[in-house]
C-alpha cells in the first residue's frame, strides 16, 4: 500500500492500494488528493484500477463526515455487476450462432411495471431503457470457468466448473443521470449537509436508482438468457457507484464508492477487458484500510480519445470482434469498439494481485469470455 505524495497535505488521509509494479496515472492521484481536501472528508482511497475521471477519479472510495457529495457517486448511480449461473454446459456454447441473433437494444416487449413490482422497485419514468445494457464500459458477457482456485467457496456458491456463467455490468441508465442533474443544477459539485432536506431528497432518489439498476441487470440477464435458450440463477449482485452510511474509527461517515466494488457484501467479480479473464474473488482480512472497497475492474490505461486513435492504427474493426480467447464481441458502434479494445485497459492480473498482496481478497475462480454483448448499430437510431 502506497501513501500518495503531496506538497500540500490534504485534510483527509490518502491511501493508494497498489504495488510499485502497478502503473497509476499522476492525474488520477492529483484528483484523489483534490477530493481529499473537500470539507468533511476523512479518508480517500485509490484502488489498483484508479484512473482519472470527470472531476474525481474512478476506482476510488471516499469517507466524509457530516456532508455527502453526489458528484462523487456520479451520474450512473447504482451501476454494478451481477453474476448468473447458467443452466447450460460450456461445451454446448454456440457463440457464433448467438452472436448473430442476440439483440438487447430497444425497449423490452414484456410488462416492465410488473417486472419491477416483482423486484420491489417502483417505476421511474425511464422504463423504455429497462433491460438495456447502455454504452461506455457496460456489457453482458457469457463466460466459461477457466480455473477454480478455491473449490470450497466455489462449491458453496452452487457453481459447477462445466457450466456457463453470465456477467452483467450495467446501471440505472437515464435515472441516475437525471438524479445527478437535479443536484448539480442547484449545488454544482458542492456537498450536502447530512441532515438537510436536500440530502434526504437526494438519498431517496439515489436509493431508488440503486434498486432500479439492480432490477435492470436482472432484466438484461433475462433477455440474454432468453436469447440463448437457457435459464439462470443469480449468484451475486453488487453496486459500484453509491453513497452509504459507514462507521469509520467510531465516527458516523458517508462512504462514496466511485467505480469501486464492496468488500463487505460477499464474493464479487472483478472483470478485465473483453479480451482477458475475469476474477471471482472472496473478500478476506480487514477491509478498513481500503474503506471496505475493492477494485471494480481493470481500470482504463488510455482515455477514450487516445484509445480510438491508437487502436485504429493497429487494428481493423473486424479484428476486434474476436479475442485471443476465440470469444465473440457484439459491438456495432465502431468508435466504442476501438475505445473498449483490450489494450486500452490495465492488466487485470496485476490489479487482482495487488488486492491479494494487500490481504483484501482470495481468488476463487477465473472466468474466460465466450461472448461479449456491447451494442447493436440501431441503438443510435
Amino acid at each position: 500500500m502506497m501513501t500518495a505524495p503531496t506538497s500540500t497535505p490534504p485534510s483527509a488521509q490518502v491511501r493508494i492500494i497498489a504495488s510499485s509494479q502497478s502503473w497509476v496515472e499522476g492525474e488520477a492521484v492529483r484528483q484523489l488528493e483534490a477530493v481529499a481536501r473537500s470539507p468533511g472528508m476523512r479518508l480517500a482511497v485509490g484502488l489498483p484500477d484508479l484512473h482519472p475521471g470527470k472531476g474525481a477519479p474512478v476506482g476510488a472510495a471516499f469517507a466524509s463526515e457530516g456532508l455527502l457529495y453526489p458528484y462523487l457517486v456520479g451520474n450512473d448511480i447504482g451501476c454494478g455487476m451481477g453474476l448468473w449461473d447458467v443452466d447450460l454446459l460450456a461445451r454446448k456454447a454456440k457463440a457464433e450462432r448467438w452472436a448473430a441473433r442476440l439483440d438487447l437494444e430497444g425497449p423490452w416487449d414484456g410488462d416492465t411495471d410488473g417486472f419491477l413490482a416483482e423486484h420491489g422497485v417502483k417505476a421511474s419514468g425511464f422504463e423504455m431503457a429497462l433491460g438495456t445494457v447502455g454504452g461506455g464500459n457496460h456489457f453482458a458477457e457469457i463466460q466459461r470457468v477457466d480455473a477454480v482456485h478455491d473449490g470450497k467457496t466455489f462449491d458453496a456458491l452452487g457453481l459447477k466448473g462445466e457450466r456457463l456463467l453470465l456477467l452483467v455490468h450495467s446501471g440505472s441508465r437515464g435515472l441516475g443521470e437525471a438524479t445527478l442533474r437535479a443536484h448539480v443544477d442547484r449545488h454544482g459539485a458542492g456537498g450536502l449537509a447530512q441532515d438537510s432536506a436536500d440530502a434526504r431528497k437526494y438519498l431517496t432518489r439515489h436509493d431508488h436508482a440503486v434498486e432500479w439498476g439492480r432490477a435492470n441487470r436482472a432484466l438484461v440477464a433475462r433477455r440474454m438468457l432468453d436469447g440463448i435458450g437457457a435459464t439462470g440463477r443469480r449468484v451475486l449482485d453488487v453496486c459500484h457507484n453509491s453513497v452509504t452510511p459507514l462507521k469509520l474509527e467510531g465516527c458516523a461517515c458517508w462512504l462514496h464508492r466511485k467505480g469501486a466494488a464492496p468488500w463487505d457484501q460477499g464474493p464479487v467479480v472483478i472483470p478485465g477487458s473483453r479480451g482477458s479473464l475475469s476474477y471471482l474473488v472472496l473478500p478476506v482480512g480487514d477491509g478498513s484500510a481500503s474503506a471496505y472497497s475493492l477494485a471494480h475492474g481493470a481500470g482504463r490505461k488510455w482515455n477514450r480519445t487516445n484509445a480510438r486513435e491508437r487502436m485504429r492504427e493497429r487494428f481493423s474493426a473486424e479484428s476486434l470482434t474476436r479475442t485471443s480467447f476465440k470469444s465473440h464481441v457484439i459491438c456495432e458502434d465502431r468508435d466504442l469498439l476501438f475505445e473498449e479494445a483490450p489494450p486500452a485497459y490495465k492488466p487485470i492480473d496485476r490489479v487482482v494481485t495487488d488486492l491479494v498482496e494487500a490481504g483484501l481478497v482470495r481468488v476463487v475462480a477465473t472466468l474466460a469470455p465466450v461472448l461479449t454483448y456491447k451494442t447493436r448499430a440501431h441503438a443510435r437510431s
